[in-house]
């Protein structure tokens, strides 16, 4: 579920960031102004629609970002998401470490979980 007030928050942050009045933003993104200025009363509620369209007409703005406030804004094109969950980069100060991951436990919220042994598959 969408936080209302902290969607306002991050679409006030992608209007000023252009520098754009409520006005011209709705007509950049093609929606009616009364719309903007029921988002930002918090009379309504956004809109998938309007989600989407905000994401077409400004590729800096993360979709992810702006539902649920993750990641950065404006977004680096550069960057690209990792094939696998928990991915990371190797400084070379922890490369030098012996420990090694052996098993990782995933726990998901409805009580069910996943475990993945470092040697199956190879």
């Amino acid at each position: 579920m969408v936080n209302t007030e902290e969607f306002v928050k991050r679409l006030e942050k992608v209007i000023n960031y252009y520098g754009l009045s409520a006005s011209a933003f709705a007509d950049k993104i093609a929606v009616q102004r009364s719309t903007i200025s029921h988002l930002l009363t918090g009379r309504n509620k956004p809109s998938l629609e309007f989600v989407l369209k905000v994401v077409k007409s400004f590729p800096e703005v993360n979709l992810y970002w702006l539902l649920n406030g993750k990641g950065t804004f404006p977004s680096n094109q550069k960057e690209v998401a990792p094939s696998y969950p928990f991915e990371t980069k190797v400084s070379e100060d922890s490369a030098s470490n012996s420990k090694s991951i052996k098993k990782i436990i995933i726990f998901y919220e409805d009580g069910s979980f996943e475990s993945f042994d470092k040697n199956v598959g190879k």
